[in-house]
């Protein structure tokens, strides 16, 4: 039987110093690095449960990379990283130790479960929260 998934995929300037935060602050399981020449990721798959990102260093040499802006260069995100966890505030306390901008303090949601959110040190957006959407029926 096929399965359908949908992925998130990153690209950073410091991919390896990347990896470390998203372990360390988020703790996030390191699956799949693949180093390449002079400090480059060619390919990462982080994971924490069931959910995978991928990610890569910048390389504007590439196709894919062609088609890739980071969030500064696009003048801010367009899109985000939803991170479902059982203890938020455990997270939080994390995200704020390190040094992360905060761009909504963590709360009690009207739909349910409790998060907060924050960008990573390369200006990506996250939301961390426990109400996990794949309960729902």
């Amino acid at each position: 039987m096929t399965t359908s998934t949908l992925i998130p995929c990153l690209r950073y300037r410091d991919a390896p110093k990347a990896i470390d935060w998203l372990c360390d602050t988020l703790g996030l399981e390191r699956r799949l690095v693949v180093p390449g020449a002079e400090g480059v990721i060619e390919h990462a798959q982080l994971g924490l449960g069931g959910g995978t990102v991928m990610l890569g260093s910048v390389r504007p040499d590439t196709d894919y990379g062609r088609e890739m802006r980071q969030p500064d260069e696009a003048g801010g995100n367009t899109q985000s990283i939803y991170l479902v966890v059982p203890d938020p505030d455990a997270v939080y306390a994390r995200v704020r130790a390190s040094g992360a901008t905060l761009y909504m303090d963590i709360h009690d949601e009207d739909y349910g479960g409790r998060g907060f959110g924050f960008k990573d040190p390369e200006g990506h957006v996250w939301y961390v929260g426990s109400y996990d959407p794949s309960n729902e029926t």
